[in-house]
Parts: C-alpha cells; sequence; structure tokens
C-alpha cells in the first residue's frame, strides 16, 4: 500500500492539473482523471483559469492563418 494520504491520490496539485489539462488536449482524459481535476478545479481559481486560457490559445492556434487564406490561394 502507498505511503500517500487518500486525501492526496483524490486531489491532484496544481501541477498534475496543468499536466492533465495539456494531456487532455491531445487524448480523451480517463473518467477518473476528469474526477480529480474537477475536483480540485472546483476549489482552485488558479488551475480553472489555466485551464480556460489553455483552450483558448489550441483554439485560436488552430484558427491562425485561415481566416487570410483566399479562395485560390495556395497552401
Amino acid at each position: 500500500m502507498s505511503d500517500t494520504p487518500p486525501r492526496r491520490r483524490l486531489l491532484p496539485n496544481c501541477r498534475e492539473i496543468h499536466h492533465l489539462t495539456m494531456e487532455g488536449m491531445d487524448r480523451p482524459l480517463s473518467w477518473f482523471e476528469r474526477v480529480r481535476m474537477r475536483g480540485h478545479m472546483a476549489i482552485c481559481d488558479a488551475c480553472t483559469n489555466f485551464s480556460g486560457q489553455m483552450r483558448l490559445m489550441r483554439s485560436a492556434m488552430s484558427r491562425l492563418g485561415q481566416e487570410d487564406k483566399l479562395p485560390g490561394d495556395k497552401p
């Protein structure tokens, strides 16, 4: 059995949330990972803001350059 208290395993720290946020952009998170993230973000405004900023940045980067292309432009 691990020496880590059960609370520590259920609620991750901010570093773990940042890692899960980035992982979640590249792959679907498991049910347990999503529950852990929601539990932490319910009490941590900084991680909630970080997650929102990463989603916004990812969305902006995916649209970057698409608005400037004209029909018939070469890729």
